[in-house]
């Protein structure tokens, strides 16, 4: 059984009290354009599971009906508390490949490009992981873990995951012997030279300490978060796609074929010698580290977040009307998307007028279209009401991009 739906309304409220307990103590972690994109972030990666291909759920069923040595008991104790475990060592390796090596890290760094950090990051996740995670699971189908309780231990273990992505919450003492906490997880986040590829665990942080991967959270290096190539947008389709188009750029421009398999499965800094001269990467360097945050005008910023809002009510509608049918499905997902990268254009301080405009023109195409297939007035009204309101804010929109406030650095 998944139980993260049945979480989701409590991480939400969880992040609305860390917002509330980190401003009273005026100590905000919080940033609305990153928080806005991270939680477009998360629900993209939900929203997308509906139209594309569960590579790794198929093989998973072909290996546990066929090719599993033995099946465990689904009914005892003790297989529960080895998947759990063996879960979380078989996540760890996961998690480990996705930060050293360059195909893996293409699908984990969406995690990892919010440069605050908070609740909200947790729910910034990949909608690109289908395509690979599922190979550092597949022993423990082989060794017999039911798909019940392997769905269920890695809900559960990705639960757990979530408080630990906190600035308020301080060391724990014996705890962390054992178990991943804010304060390690905070580490695995940082971009410092110290602390960079560290605390790879989500449940128990012994397996860092066990294979050398362990480092402690120091009080004299603040962590500084991100990623150390800067995305610089807050753009969801660049977000997940950005390291795979330049893993295809050095694979094309590379000579030997050789570095261009390295180029796939090599180490995330790695770089072919001919590259390296022709087109050097650049260093990084935290004394000239700043984070991207364009000021707009507010206007901006409320029409963001109720985008944000919108786009989570429109859930249930997605699963009732889009569940059964994969092209109303990919039409959804595509819209949801699109309004995604059309706001992101504004949090980034550039127009998104004609963006807008043919979204808004797309979106009432398909409303129509969907009037005839299902005959449901109420949503109808609901979708025109909201694209009429829509093209209304496009004015202000505009104003407020051009009476933005002069953005300095501090």
């Amino acid at each position: 059984m998944d139980y993260v739906p049945y979480a989701v309304p409590f991480f939400l409220l969880a992040i609305l009290l860390e917002f509330i307990f980190g401003w009273l103590k005026n100590n905000n972690t919080y940033r609305l354009n990153d928080t806005v994109s991270s939680l477009f972030m998360g629900s993209l990666s939900t929203a997308s599971k509906l139209v594309l291909i569960g590579v790794g759920g198929a093989i998973f069923y072909s290996i546990e009906t066929y090719y599993a040595l033995w099946r465990m008991d689904d009914t005892l104790l003790i297989t529960w508390i080895f998947a759990f475990v063996s879960y979380d060592l078989c996540y760890y390796w996961f998690h480990r490949m996705g930060h050293e090596r360059r195909i893996f890290w293409a699908s984990h760094v969406a995690h990892h490009q919010s440069e605050e950090y908070n609740l909200s990051t947790a729910l910034r996740q990949t909608s690109t992981s289908f395509m690979l995670n599922w190979i550092f699971y597949v022993p423990l189908f082989l060794i017999g873990v039911p798909a019940k309780v392997f769905v269920s231990v890695a809900s559960i273990n990705l639960i757990y995951q979530f408080w630990v992505h906190s600035q308020h919450i301080p060391k724990l003492g014996w705890f962390e012997l054992f178990f991943v906490s804010p304060s390690n997880h905070r580490v695995h986040h940082a971009v410092n030279e110290i602390y960079i590829d560290k605390n790879y665990g989500g449940v128990f942080i012994v397996w860092d300490r066990l294979f050398g991967t362990f480092q402690e959270e120091q009080d004299d290096e603040p962590c500084v978060y991100g990623i150390r190539g800067p995305l610089r947008t807050f753009n969801p389709l660049w977000a997940n796609l950005h390291i795979y188009f330049g893993i295809f750029k050095d694979f094309i421009r590379t000579r030997e074929w050789k570095d261009k398999f390295n180029v796939l499965v090599g180490r995330t800094d790695w770089q072919p010698d001919d590259l390296a001269k022709k087109y050097p990467r650049e260093e990084y360097n935290p004394a000239t580290f700043i984070k991207h945050d364009p000021k707009v005008g507010r206007f901006i910023n409320i029409y963001s977040f109720i985008q944000l809002i919108i786009l989570a009510a429109i859930g249930p509608i997605i699963v009732e009307y889009g569940g059964s049918n994969y092209y109303v499905s990919l039409i959804l997902v595509s819209m949801i998307l699109f309004t995604m990268v059309s706001t992101a254009r504004w949090l980034d301080g550039k127009s998104g007028m004609y963006l807008e405009i043919v979204r808004l023109v797309l979106l009432a195409g398909f409303t129509l279209l969907g009037f005839q297939y299902y005959q449901n007035n109420l949503i109808i009204m609901i979708l025109m009401t909201y694209i009429l309101i829509n093209f209304l804010a496009l004015p202000i929109l505009r104003k407020s991009l051009n009476n933005k406030e002069i953005y300095i650095h501090e």
